[in-house]
């Protein structure tokens, strides 16, 4: 009450202003009985004995004071209710606004599959809602800019939710690894990782200088990306109540085995939330760990160890509790399942990112296109020729042939052959991803690739999404050629493989 007092008291008093502020340093408020007291402690003037002419300068009695104080109180009490309603108001909008807008991506994905498998079309379903998504944004753009502006606010959360866990949707592949390689020979194995290794190589460089070939004919001038929303990192509660889940759920399948019908139903819980707190204590780690410890190893490992932890305690082995992990059954999921069923969604968000780079895709159309066509097809048919030279079976070949292609795709597209493994495929592309996370700028910087459009082309083609999210973490300019060529390789490699002719070419080369 002293500090409210002073300013009050002493800025009308009949001072000169440096006579005011030198008074000001000698005196001292009592807030009890308005007295004005000097240093020593000694009375100087009593608020009471002034005369009528000078009551303007007193605040009111003590119980004025205390009526002021409670109608203060009281009004920063309503405030504080008010604000935590609008607060809370704004947190049950914005779920809600995630779940509805999440759920029209997902029931989309679905209702696209079902036609597509009831037509018998062999062609990736994902893709084609992407295409029309796209399609309807831009006619609105086009037509009514307002209607394209509010179809892309109204599925913002969905496609932040998405870019916030899409490296956890490619985490299942890597947690069964043990089971799809268990039939595959040691030297076939170690074919596969010559060819992933040496490939990646291969397709930054050719993606890369290509892109530098074309700029220097085009001579396009660089301008500003539009600017991509980046979602929020992880809270402590998320970690605590993942960790809570974890638990509980640990412990109840471990005593009560088939509590939820299966054993992949009650494994799922605990199974999906050790996947999910391997990723969010991994992407808390330290840069310098995370160069050799990536973010989706933790998590894979996080999942295994559950398993393996479980299939201990229970008896039944890891073998078991693994192949609940990915049952592959839509009538009785695993949490592996439930991460993959994402991968549609993640095709369809495609649409909304290249409509937010729209005119910087119009504007480098012939470094983006040339790049991502020209690698596209030399990543195909070079592994394609160097699994026959290096004598690798022609199944695992084909298996391994989308290995540059983001998984969600690259899974459509060994769909379209015959006898190939698709977790092999799944796995290939992630240990590729990580290798391009793990080397790419450097190798970049070797390469003296410095033009940010080169090195994001580069980039997404040999290495997808993981070498995407790793560059454009510290060379921010180089993400929106990241986001295109990522879309864009995948879509090509897509439509490519969809027709008859290239991929009968593909086998005859495979042998």
């Amino acid at each position: 009450m002293a500090t409210l007092l002073t300013t009050p008291l002493f800025s009308p008093l009949p001072f000169s202003p440096a006579r005011n502020r030198l008074s000001c340093s000698k005196f001292r408020i009592g807030s009890k009985n308005g007295r004005i007291l000097n240093s020593n402690g000694a009375q100087k003037l009593n608020l009471s004995k002034l005369s009528q002419s000078r009551r303007f300068l007193q605040m009111g009695s003590s119980k004025e004071m205390t009526f002021e104080r409670k109608l203060s109180v009281q009004a920063m009490d309503d405030g504080a209710g008010t604000g935590t309603t609008s607060t809370l108001s704004r947190n049950v909008f914005a779920i809600t606004h995630l779940l509805v807008s999440l759920g029209i991506i997902l029931a989309a994905d679905y209702f696209l599959k079902q036609a597509f498998l009831a037509a018998s079309i062999k062609f990736p379903s994902a893709l084609f809602g992407m295409f029309c998504i796209f399609s309807v944004l831009m006619i609105f753009d086009s037509i009514v800019p307002a209607a394209a502006s509010g179809l892309m606010n109204f599925f913002e959360p969905a496609f932040l939710f998405i870019q916030r866990w899409l490296p956890l949707f490619y985490v299942p592949s890597l947690v069964v690894l043990p089971l799809s390689v268990r039939d595959i020979p040691a030297a076939s194995g170690v074919k596969i990782c010559y060819i992933v290794a040496g490939g990646w190589l291969a397709s930054l460089c050719v993606a890369g200088f290509t892109a530098i070939a074309v700029r220097k004919m085009v001579k396009t001038e660089m301008t500003e990306a539009e600017p991509m929303a980046k979602p929020s990192p992880f809270s402590t509660l998320e970690l605590w109540s993942w960790s809570g889940i974890f638990v509980v759920s640990f412990v109840g399948a471990l005593f009560y085995p088939n509590s939820l019908g299966t054993s992949a139903r009650t494994c799922l819980p605990f199974l999906l939330s050790s996947t999910v707190l391997g990723y969010i204590v991994g992407t808390g780690l330290p840069s310098a760990i995370k160069k050799v410890f990536h973010p989706i190893i933790c998590c894979a490992l996080s999942a295994v160890l559950a398993a393996l932890a479980f299939g201990y305690a229970s008896g039944s082995g890891l073998d078991p509790v693994l192949g609940n992990y990915l049952t592959k059954v839509a009538s009785d999921p695993g949490a592996g399942d439930i991460l993959m069923g994402f991968l549609g969604s993640v095709i369809l968000s495609f649409a909304f990112s290249m409509f937010k780079q729209r005119k910087l895709v119009k504007r480098h159309a012939a470094e983006i296109f040339t790049s991502v066509i020209v690698s596209t097809v030399f990543s195909l048919y070079s592994t394609a020729l160097v699994g026959r030279l290096v004598g690798l079976e022609p199944s695992l070949t084909v298996s391994i042939l989308p290995r540059c292609i983001t998984v969600a795709l690259a899974l459509s597209i060994v769909s379209l052959f015959e006898g190939t493994n698709s977790s092999l495929t799944a796995a290939v592309v992630v240990v590729t991803g990580l290798i391009g996370a793990n080397f790419v700028q450097v190798v970049l910087d070797k390469l003296r690739l410095r033009d940010p459009i080169a090195r994001g082309i580069a980039t997404a083609s040999s290495a997808h999404g993981l070498g995407t999210a790793a560059l454009s973490a510290k060379e921010p300019e180089a993400l929106p050629f990241c986001a295109i060529a990522y879309a864009l390789t995948g879509i090509f490699g897509s439509l490519l493989c969809s027709v008859p002719a290239v991929r009968q070419s593909l086998l005859a080369v495979v042998g």
